[in-house]
């Protein structure tokens, strides 16, 4: 009976873990650049003083720090077995890439953009306008603020099914 019990629970936590939404946020305004699964994982990209950037990761209640930009030292007995290891590449097809990618919903954009040049800028702003009536906010402005606001969510159940139904 426990053991029924318990695989329940298995199917129920795998079963939420793929509804549990991914988000992607973008925003120059606020500096804000993460990518979260919702209520359990959190990587945030943030300033660092020493480092150009850093990862900030919250898992459940923990808070980690990667430095991707720092030297990892390797050992030479290290490289050597790495040389002999053969890497099996799978490249993956144009039309599987635009159906994955077809699963991402966006949800919000915002675009308020200075070329700095002048009659580029009166170019773009007829074609910014026709934007504005079908998808988003795109703005031109000519006092030199760029400005992009973007969040994207995803399942990882919809790009499972994106695999199979191919």
């Amino acid at each position: 009976m426990t053991l029924f019990i318990l695989i329940t629970l298995f199917l129920l936590l795998l079963v939420a873990l793929l509804l549990v939404p991914i988000i992607i946020c973008i925003d120059t305004t606020s500096n804000q650049y993460y990518l979260q699964l919702q209520g359990l994982i959190k990587a945030h990209l943030e300033n660092h003083d020493a480092e150009i950037f850093r990862i900030r990761i919250n898992v459940l209640f923990m808070k980690f720090y990667i430095y991707p930009l720092k030297k990892k030292s390797i050992n030479k007995q290290k490289k050597d077995d790495k040389r002999h290891l053969t890497k099996l590449k799978k490249n993956m097809s144009f039309s599987r890439f635009f159906k994955i990618l077809r699963t991402f919903k966006i949800k919000q954009l915002f675009i308020n953009m200075d070329t700095g040049n002048c009659i580029l800028n009166a170019k773009l702003y007829p074609l910014f306008a026709l934007l504005n009536y079908t998808a988003g906010n795109f703005h031109i402005n000519f006092q030199g603020r760029n400005q992009l606001v973007l969040l994207v969510k995803n399942r990882p159940i919809d790009i499972i099914k994106s695999f199979i139904n191919l």
